[in-house]
This record gives C-alpha cells, structure tokens and sequence, in this order.
C-alpha cells in the first residue's frame, strides 16, 4: 500500500473563514487526506471545495460519519461542539474542535471521556500558544531566565466583537468575551506556568458598562479577573468587545519573576502580529517579531499527529481543568460579578 494510500481520512465540519484556513494548513502538511466537507452554506463548502478539489460535499455530520474517517474537524458554533465531538469520537473518529470544546466544564468533561473510552486524539484550537512570541516566552520561563514567575499581566481587547448573532445568546455561546478572548489568555497563563492548580478566582463581569448580574442571559462583553495559583503566582486579566482601544485589539502578557520579565505585544493592533521582549530592569531584548505566519500551526500539529499517533492523549485532559476555570469566572470565589 503507498504512503498517501495510508494518510488519515479527515473531515471538515463547518468551512467558514477559520475552518477553511485550518483545512489549508493540515492539507499542506501532506500528513491527511481532505475526504469530505460539509457546511449549510453552499458558498463556504465550495471555498473548502476548492482546497481540496477531490472531497465529498456532503449534507450533514450524520453523513459525514457515514464516510469512513479516521479524524474531523468541527468548525460550528459554540453549542454544538461538545455534542458533535461525542458523535464523531463514540465512531472513532479524532477531533480537533475549535474553541470552547464545551460551554461549561461538564460539557468538556464529557467530550474527553469519549476521547478516552475511543482512544482516539482529541484536540482544541488553542492556537495563540504557537506564535513565535509565545514560543521564545516559553523557552525563557522554562530555561530560568526568570527566575521564579510570580505574576502575570493578561490583555486581549477586541474593538469590534463577534460578527454571528449567536455569540450574544448565552445559550448558544456558554459565555460573552470570556469564552471567546479570555479562554486564550487563561490557557497561556496556565500553559506557561505548568498547570497549577488554581486556588481562587476574582471577576468582575460588565454588559454595556453595567455589572453582570447573577443568572442574566445576557453575555459579557468586559471583564477582569484575578487567580490566585498554587505555588503563590498571581494572575491578573482582563478581556473584552467594542471596547473603546483606539486600535483594532490589544493584546499584550506579561510574566514577571525574580530574575527577569518576559512580555509579549501585539503591533500596531493586530491580531497576528506579535514581539516578544525579556526585560531585565530597564534593559530589553527582543526575542521574536513579525512576520510569524502562526494561525494553522495547531492545526498541523493535530494532523501530524492524527498521521503518526492517533490514540487517546493525555493532555486533552487538561482542557476540562481550562474549562473549569472559565466557568468560576461567573460563579467566582469572591462573588464580585455582581454590585454589592
């Protein structure tokens, strides 16, 4: 049999902007087979059609499963993920789901337990972590360049917010900026500190510059938080839509230790281009700039794998711990998410 005979059969689900531009990277990494998409809007599904001339167009996830794949990609909105990823997985099917991969950490909970019971990868779209900035701040932290990280300062501002209606209907969603921005800034945080333990969670939550009240349907588009991790390290974040910033986002970390600071900023408001800098009083070196074509890197990294190791990985468990932190975002410790 040849090697391309062998590649993993991959389906997309849902081939909007991102989705087709995460089907483009795991086809040009030669590991998969691009077999079938499927997506309610003909216009979508004939773009993805068209980076993969050869696959089925197909009506449905049902039909999808019915195709004989070895991994899919699902693409769709946020209520949709954790039930469709249980779908594909209880067939035996990868997955490697945008984010959230559930609306609370139950949801999540249950998709990596049929991960498990499937043995077959799982895998989340967590892709702000394979930037080049992200990666050089990694290697800094983890060589000691920092000494012992005792605070982290996490931005991400987004001056125009969501473009779908359902992002705003906490149903659909799970949650407002939270689940959309601050995922990645919490999946940072803990990522480069080694997944602690998060003792303690502080937010307050903010709809049109009025506090979030307890229970209200309505999602947040501002909020600020602060975990308290084991080990003594403080994180601080802060996320929103339609925030006034001057720019078109503002996202910036900065992870502060003993022997030195790493801190990572976007250009020019971007939302790809990044630098990195390790600072040393009022010393600064940069460790990484544009250009940095980063956002499929995830992406192939799943199809790679999918090729190579396609069972159970363990640290898919680590997104119900992500999870669980979001959902303390609106049942905080403090229970400062609402006007006392």
């Amino acid at each position: 049999m040849s090697q391309a005979a062998r590649r993993p059969r991959v389906g997309f689900l849902g081939t909007g902007w991102i989705g087709r531009h995460r089907m483009q990277a795991m086809v040009e990494t030669g590991a998969i087979e691009a077999v079938a998409v499927a997506d309610p809007d003909p216009e979508s599904a004939d773009l993805a059609g068209r980076i993969a001339p050869a696959a089925a167009l197909l009506p449905d996830l049902a039909a999808l499963l019915d195709h004989g794949l070895d991994g899919l990609v699902i693409a769709t909105p946020s209520a949709l993920h954790a039930e469709q990823s249980i779908a594909a997985l209880n067939r035996g099917v990868a997955v490697f789901c945008q984010k959230p991969l559930g609306r609370s950490a139950a949801e999540a909970r249950a998709v990596v337990e049929a991960a498990r019971a499937a043995d077959r990868l799982l895998a989340v779209d967590l892709s702000y972590r394979r930037t080049a900035a992200v990666e050089a701040i990694a290697q800094a932290i983890r060589g000691g360049e920092l000494g012992r990280v005792f605070a982290v300062d996490l931005t991400f501002h987004n001056a125009y917010g969501p473009g779908k209606p359902w992002f705003f209907d906490r149903a659909q969603s799970g949650g407002g900026c939270v689940v959309d921005l601050g995922v990645h800034l919490v999946d940072l945080a803990l990522w480069l500190l080694d997944d602690p333990a998060v003792e303690r969670v502080g937010s307050r939550l903010f709809a049109g510059g009025q506090p979030l009240l307890p229970g209200s349907s309505e999602v947040e588009d501002y909020a600020i938080a602060r975990l308290d991790c084991a080990g003594g390290a403080a994180v601080r974040l802060a996320c929103s839509w339609h925030l006034h910033a001057g720019q078109d986002a503002v996202i910036e970390a900065g992870f502060y230790g003993t022997e030195g600071a790493a801190t990572l900023r976007n250009i020019g408001g971007s939302f790809y281009d990044f630098e990195a800098r390790l600072n040393r009083g009022t010393d600064s070196t940069r460790l990484a700039s544009p250009p940095d074509d980063w956002g499929g890197r995830a992406a192939a990294d799943w199809a790679r794998a999918l090729a190579q190791a396609p069972g159970f990985d363990r640290a898919a468990e680590r997104l119900v711990d992500l999870s669980a932190v979001l959902d303390r975002f609106y049942a905080p410790d403090d229970r400062h998410n609402h006007p006392r």
